[in-house]
Order: structure tokens, then sequence, then C-alpha cells
């Protein structure tokens, strides 16, 4: 069973809809803000991508009884989700919850859940032993489900309905387990992607760690550096990511438009191997999910267009670059394009891989390949790929993307998105 895109919907810091987050990707416009709520708590780094919501554009999408028990990761997910089922040709009315969809399923990947609730609302009663005041929708809201299940309640979904929680990997591994779903006949479509929040409980342990740029405070747009020799960390993003895939025979009979097509998928680990830990990737298991997907997919590896990297700005991104070499087994000159969306939005960890796979199925389908930002001083390690590394938008035709993603606890994802119709 072939398996197309059919429908993107996105809640970034830089993009609201999909045409500004094409828009975004073309004209390399920058996510990332100086955040003060971040120099409040005391975070040392204060720079990330946070969307940006206003109650009237969020009441737009679900009531004002809905909202009353929806946090800030429900209604990200809930806004992309509507979008993208809008834009794969689905009719959404917010007041009418009378449809069901036994066709249409629902994975989606989140790394921290509702980890605002616990913290902010949950917590502070139960230690104060104030259990009556603990309100009868925090449970609902802390579930690490909570997008998922909120998502099939609006839209009246009736297959799967799962979440998937994998660090970093989290939204790549989502749209790898809707690609098979769909593959093996399990469902007409599915929705995929990832979810994530912005919160000190969670940002700030990737602080402590020192893994997040603290030296570009005062120059936010600065901050997000993959691939550069001045990298400082990753800057750490939130929003949604969702896209719909569908069987092609589904979306030819329904006279769909297709983006694009996914035509492999894998996800693995290095099992703590070979240089791999809980926060480090072991090369042995990242170039066997990289050659796994490239032989999946029956694409000579000299054909591929683009690589749209992990390349969060830390240590690994030489290594990853390295590694993507070994995999393909090419030397410099004969390399794919390297891209790093993380450039433009930071790092929207469990929601990065649905962040990244719309950026892959809107360069395929408008032809161009967004430019990296803040890679003018290209990382040592990297410089015979360097003429490989785009620091501004091409126009031209993409028709094979690779994508990577990596996450804490050696796991990794990765995707093949091709041109539909060659």
């Amino acid at each position: 069973m072939r398996v197309v895109i059919t429908g993107v919907g996105i809640v970034a810091g830089n993009a609201l809809t999909k045409q500004e987050f094409c828009d975004a990707l073309k004209n390399g416009k920058s996510a990332i803000k100086k955040q003060k709520w971040m120099e409040d708590v005391g975070l040392n780094c204060q720079v990330g991508g946070v969307p940006e919501l206003s109650k009237e554009k969020i009441l737009q999408y679900v009531n004002e009884e809905d909202l009353i028990a929806m946090n800030n990761v429900m209604v990200y997910g809930a806004i992309a989700g509507i979008d993208c089922w809008r834009d794969a040709g689905f009719t959404y009315d917010k007041d009418d919850r009378s449809s069901y969809d036994p066709y249409t399923s629902i994975i989606l990947g989140c790394g921290m859940g509702g980890v605002e609730t616990v913290i902010e609302k949950m917590a502070p009663r139960i230690l104060d032993k104030k259990i009556q005041r603990v309100g009868s929708s925090y449970v609902e809201q802390s579930m690490h489900s909570n997008s998922v299940a909120k998502l099939t309640g609006l839209l009246g979904i009736g297959g799967k309905s799962t979440t998937v929680s994998s660090a970093c990997t989290s939204g790549t591994e989502a749209i790898v387990d809707g690609y098979n779903y769909i593959k093996f006949g399990k469902s007409k479509r599915v929705l995929v992607g990832g979810v994530e929040t912005a919160h000190p409980s969670s940002w700030g342990g990737f602080d402590a760690m020192r893994v997040i740029n603290r030296k570009s405070n005062e120059n936010p747009e600065k901050a997000s550096r993959p691939l550069s020799a001045s990298a400082a960390g990753f800057v750490p993003s939130s929003g949604a990511g969702i896209l719909m895939l569908e069987s092609l025979d589904s979306a030819i009979e329904r006279g769909a438009k297709i983006y694009a097509e996914i035509i492999a998928g894998n996800v693995n680990s290095g099992g703590f191997r070979n240089g791999g830990s809980m926060t480090a990737p072991s090369s042995v298991g990242v170039q066997a999910c990289i050659k796994s997907v490239i032989k999946e997919s029956g694409v000579n590896p000299k054909d591929i267009t683009v690589i749209n990297g992990h390349l969060t700005a830390t240590m690994a991104d030489p290594l990853e670059v390295k590694n993507w070499a070994a995999a393909l087994d090419l030397v410099p000159e004969e390399m794919p394009y390297i891209q790093a969306t993380k450039s433009l939005i930071g790092h929207g960890l469990g929601a990065a891989g649905g962040f990244e796979g719309i950026a892959c199925a809107l360069q395929i389908k408008h032809g161009f390949v967004h430019g990296n930002l803040n890679c003018e001083d290209v990382h040592p390690e990297i410089k015979p790929w360097e003429e490989k590394i785009l620091n501004e938008t091409r126009e031209m035709d993409v028709n094979i993307i690779a994508k990577s993603s990596f996450g804490f606890g050696d796991v990794n994802g990765c995707l093949v998105f091709k041109r539909y119709g060659i």
C-alpha cells in the first residue's frame, strides 16, 4: 500500500498556518525570541521558540467549555490537528460533535506530556494535603496522551488513537508508525506528528545539563546554530506539527491534493553500545537505521536531494554528518544538501519530527530547499561538506528528502520522502 501526505497543520514560534510556515522556511524567518518567563524563573538560557496564540484565535477552534479543561500542549495539538484535518479536505464544526470517522487513526509523539498541569496545579495541592482542590479535569490534562485524546474527541476519530514517547525521536517515530499502519492496511488515514509544551520544569532540566544555548540571550535570532563552529547548544521550542498520511488509493478516490509520498521509514536503538548512552547516539545504531530506510526505499543515495537532519547545534552535529556520509557511502562531493530546520525554529523536542516532516513535505510540493540560519562559520569537522550546506534558500526540483531524528535513550528514526508522480 502506497502512502502519501494529504494535509498539514502547524503551530510554531514563527508560523500559525502552513502558508506562514512555508514563507518562514523560504525567507529564513526565525522563531526564536527572548522569553521573559525564562528570565523570571532564573534559566541561564532565556530564548526559545514559543507560539503566540490569542484566546480569540484559540476559540476559533474550540469552545469555552473545551478550553476550561485544556492546557497549552492540548491547545497546540488541537489547532494544528484541526488545520491539518481541514487541509486534507475534511470539515470541522467546533459546535457539532456528531461526526464519526472509523477510517482515520491518530498517532502523535510527545516528549513531556502534561508536565505543566502536574507541576503547577496537581502536585502543589496534593503535597499540601488539599486533595479536594485537585480539579476534576487535571488528570486528563496531565496524561501523556492528552493531546491525542482531545483531538480524537474533537474530530470523532474512530481508528487507532495512541501516543508515542521516545524523547526527541517521538514525532518522527509517530510518522513511521502511521506510515506502517497504512502500508499494512490497518487504516485509510492517520494523523501523525508531534506536540510539545514550553515549561520551566522541562526546559530547566536541559538548562541544568548545559546543553541549551545560554550565550545568545540578547540576540535570539542568532541563538540556534546547527552545523556551526560557534554552536553553543540547542534552543528549545514548543508547538505542534501534524500531517495527514493516507493510502494513495483513498487519496485518489477522494480527489485529495498530495504533498509528497513516504516510501520508507524505520526506528531502532543503538542499545547503549559502541559509544551510545542515555544521552548520546551510537554510530552503529544510527548508521543501521539510515541504511535500513535507504534499502527499503530502493533509492540510490546519489539521487537524494536533501538530508533533513536532526542537527541540534550540539557536539553531536559533526558525528551526525559523518554517520550520514558513512551510511550512504558517499564522498563529500556526492553528498546531498544538508539541512537543519532547527536553525529556524529551534528544537521542538517531541514535536521536532512533526515540524521537520512538514518542512520536507512543503519543500517537495513547492520546489525549494530552505537555507540554514547562522551557519556562516561551519564547524571544522564538517568542513569537507561545506559546499553542501546552503545558507540561502534555493529553488529547485526536490525529488527525494531523507529525514532523521535521534533522541535520548539512544533511539533513532529515519524516513524517506519522495515527490509524488516521479
